[in-house]
């Protein structure tokens, strides 16, 4: 071997093992570095529900009663209590700057009641214990909406509860009228506002002063994030359809516009859930909007077949502008009752988002990989040549053939 290629040969493997690790971050070389916040978000989670029977509890939950707890303790959980709905998909939900999910119903104890409908099987009242709250806190869950058709099942006490154990724990919400969140991520100031179609919420349907909400919190804060819960619900509620929906006779958001009215007032980035399945997402003015991250982990009280069981983390790189420079799909679906696991084989989620955007926008510059790889086209750099060559040793100039007449 030549000393030349003794010398490069060290220096081109390292540049391969950086290369690999890169990709293995789900990151390709035009991109890496480009971010200034890392997102992970997923739909809708109600951990279980003590109403209206602690059956529709997970069975763990039995672990996590702390009788010792003084009765005013919201958040104390046994030493037993290091397995629970979350534990499987904890691992990608932490792995991010920051994580937010919609919790679908209070974290309240029985000293809230309802009277949303009476007491049975058929009364879709959700109560978790605050306790589990714990499990939030411990998958990495950062900011939550509290902006849903459940947050007041339990009505202004069960509010109450649900925003005392939120506060206990550190975890940033925003629901009810007026309410915004700040978190203070990677140096920056990071606002989240979240939405609903009813008036105990901020108010979807109103786009003028969802507008005005949006834009005074974008007006200080470096990022800005949007939550909506909106949409027709059921297995074939998948199209977001350009037109106001409805469900039961309830208007239920024309989310094209919101959504695109909320980016024209500073959204950075859109979350939806609400409809209880995966739909399409687009990119709008550079801004990604996804129109419903599904049921991600509903303990209980859910229907979970075909598209009702499919859930995914959405993982976002945003720019110090704001716009989306790339990310990923991680699916997931729901075992048994509702536990959520990792769908690293099928991939069904990330698969199915990937159709519906094609089938109901036009996103020239939003490119999904059938694996659930995301890319923004105007903010992927052309690829350096990859993986890098191995150094080819200057080659000897090939002989010259010499002919001399022959003598008589």
């Amino acid at each position: 071997m030549s000393p030349r290629l003794r010398l490069a040969a060290p220096a081109a493997l390292l540049a391969l093992l950086l290369w690999g690790a890169a990709l293995a971050r789900g990151q390709s070389p035009a991109t890496r570095g480009e971010a200034a916040l890392r997102v992970r978000a997923a739909g809708d989670v109600m951990l279980g529900t003590d109403f209206p029977s602690p059956q529709h509890l997970p069975p763990d939950s039995a672990l996590c009663e702390d009788q010792t707890a003084p009765a005013s303790s919201h958040t104390e959980v046994a030493p037993g209590c290091a397995e629970n709905v979350l534990t499987a998909v904890a691992p990608l939900l932490r792995d991010a700057d920051l994580t937010f999910v919609n919790l679908e119903g209070p974290l309240a104890d029985t000293t809230a009641t309802t009277d949303k409908c009476d007491p049975g099987e058929n009364c879709y009242a959700f109560r978790t214990p605050p306790r589990y709250g714990r499990f939030l806190e411990s998958a990495g869950i950062d900011a939550v909406s509290i902006a849903n058709n459940h947050a007041t099942d339990f009505g202004a006490e069960g509010q109450r509860q649900t925003i005392q154990a939120l506060d206990e724990l550190g975890i940033a919400w925003s629901g009810p009228p007026g309410t915004t969140a700040t978190l203070r991520v990677q140096g920056r100031r990071v606002g989240l506002v979240a939405f609903h179609t009813s008036r105990s919420g901020n108010y979807l349907n109103d786009h003028d002063a969802a507008a005005a909400l949006v834009d005074s919190l974008a007006g200080r804060s470096d990022l800005t994030l949007v939550s909506f819960h909106g949409g027709a619900e059921g297995a074939d509620a998948l199209h977001v359809p350009d037109t106001m929906e409805t469900f039961y006779g309830e208007k239920r958001g024309h989310l094209r516009a919101f959504a695109r009215r909320v980016v024209d007032a500073g959204a950075d980035l859109v979350l939806g859930h609400g409809p209880h399945v995966p739909r399409g997402m687009e990119l709008y003015r550079g801004r990604l909007v996804a129109y419903s991250l599904g049921n991600f982990a509903t303990y209980g009280r859910f229907n979970l077949s075909g598209p009702l069981g499919l859930g995914l983390v959405l993982e976002a790189r945003l720019g110090a502008d704001g716009r989306f420079r790339g990310g990923r799909l991680l699916s997931t679906r729901q075992l048994g009752e509702g536990v959520p696991v990792p769908d690293e084989c099928r991939r069904e989620a990330a698969r199915l988002v990937r159709r519906l955007s094609a089938e109901d926008f036009s996103n020239p510059d939003l490119r999904i990989l059938p694996g659930g790889r995301l890319f923004n086209r105007r903010a992927v750099r052309p690829l350096a040549p990859v993986p890098p060559t191995w150094p080819v040793p200057p080659r000897e100039p090939a002989p010259v053939a010499v002919l001399t007449p022959h003598g008589d």
